[in-house]
């Protein structure tokens, strides 16, 4: 059935995949963003309202919530940059939600979490998503939580990151090379967010999205490597000197690296479970995927990862 769908954080990365399906199974979707500019790539879509607003002020999100049959939660930030915390983005921001959908009537939420999300984690960002998850699961509405391993495709900050790096370095030195990563396709992420909107089977679940394959960040860099042509040694750093290593990198702008994301590597980042029967998806892996977006030989177009997987 079509839906009316107000999407948090839909200028994303995430929710630049996420909008395209939910247009696609027929649904009405409104994206909030501080900035038009950004919402560029959603212009197209038929069905896609794109209005000027600060979701983190509360009365603007209170009136945005007047209206939707459902609202999806992308919103997550990788670094803390003054006052864009962890807090601010996961913590406030999703409480701020719930109650927007409490007072207006809205019943169904979708939320993105994260794997390894937990109050007691090891780093500010999963202790804060756990803090996040905690108040969706125990708001009273009909909730479903994802919580994906790293992602990747076209646009991310994960793979397109080891590219550059790899690409300008004649060797990397590479801290927490031992961490484990079950790293998962944007495409099938989205996927399952469009499909979970109007499902009443997801209604109070939680599903861990995972790609095929297990590799060390190490065994990630050398892929990437391999790719792009541009191979390089792989020195790995032992504790004290990727701690050293982290410390610096946070100092530059758009940092590769913070000390926050290496606690965040103290646990694999793996699935013990298949990926969810549910949604009725083989997830896609890097090697089917990323050379289309990766390779100098591909064509540079949007969606060449798509044609690379189809049929879905």
């Amino acid at each position: 059935m079509s839906k009316n769908v107000l999407v948090l954080g839909g200028t994303g990365f995430v929710g630049r995949h996420v909008v395209p399906k939910l247009v696609a199974a027929g649904h009405r979707v409104v994206v909030p963003t501080r900035s038009r500019d950004r919402a560029r790539p959603l212009f197209p879509l038929p069905t896609c309202t794109i209005i000027e607003a600060d979701i983190h002020d509360r009365g603007a999100l209170g009136k945005l919530a007047r209206g939707p049959d459902a609202v999806v939660n992308l919103v997550g930030i990788l670094h803390e940059v003054g006052r864009e915390t962890f807090a601010r983005a996961h913590v406030d921001l999703t409480r701020n939600a719930i109650a927007a959908c409490r007072d207006s009537g809205v019943r169904r939420l979708v939320h993105m979490s994260a794997l390894n999300a937990a109050p007691d984690g090891p780093s500010r960002y999963q202790r804060s998503k756990g803090e996040a998850e905690a108040l969706v699961a125990a708001s009273g509405l009909d909730w479903t939580i994802f919580r994906p391993s790293v992602i990747f495709g076209r646009g991310d900050s994960f793979l397109s990151m080891f590219a550059k790096l790899v690409a300008l370095m004649p060797v990397v030195a590479l801290a927490s090379a031992g961490s484990r990563f079950q790293p998962v396709w944007i495409g099938d992420v989205a996927h399952c967010f469009a499909r979970a909107v109007d499902d009443p089977r997801t209604v109070g679940q939680r599903y861990d999205l995972c790609g095929p394959s297990t590799y060390t960040l190490r065994e990630l860099v050398a892929l990437v490597g391999a790719i792009t042509g541009h191979a390089r040694p792989i020195v790995p750093l032992g504790p004290g000197l990727s701690s050293l290593q982290a410390r610096v990198l946070e100092m530059l702008p758009g940092p590769l690296m913070t000390r926050d994301n290496l606690a965040s590597m103290q646990q694999d980042n793996v699935c013990d479970c298949p990926f969810p029967p549910v949604f009725g998806v083989s997830p896609a892996s890097i090697e089917a995927i990323a050379p289309a977006y990766l390779a100098p030989a591909s064509i540079r177009s949007p969606y060449d990862d798509f044609r690379a997987h189809g049929g879905r």
